[in-house]
C-alpha cells in the first residue's frame, strides 16, 4: 500500500516480529485470538485438541508484530507471543 505522504522518521522505524506460542490443549476454540489479531496470521486448524475443540494455528508467522493482542484477549491463557530474535 503506498501512501500519498508519509511520516519523516519512517525509515527509521524498527517494527518487531514476533514468535506465537500456542498451548493448544488449553485452548477453548472461543477464537477471540484469531479476531483480534490486527494482523490476521491465526486461524483455526483442523486438528482437535485434548478438549474436542479446534485450537488456533498461525498461517504466515513472519508478519507478527509482537503486539500480544492474543495473549490479552484470551481467557485461558492459551497463547501467547515472544520477541523474535533479529
Amino acid at each position: 500500500m503506498v501512501f500519498w505522504r508519509a511520516p519523516l522518521d519512517a525509515d527509521d522505524i524498527q517494527v518487531t516480529r514476533g514468535i506465537v506460542y500456542i498451548i493448544e490443549d488449553r485452548c477453548k476454540g472461543c477464537g477471540y485470538c484469531i479476531e483480534f489479531c490486527p494482523k490476521r496470521i491465526l486461524e483455526f486448524s483442523r486438528s482437535f485438541n485434548k478438549k474436542g475443540y479446534h485450537p488456533p494455528v498461525v498461517s504466515d508467522k513472519e508478519q507478527c508484530v509482537n503486539c500480544h493482542f492474543c495473549e490479552i484477549i484470551c481467557p485461558e491463557f492459551a497463547i501467547y507471543s515472544v520477541e523474535a530474535p533479529s
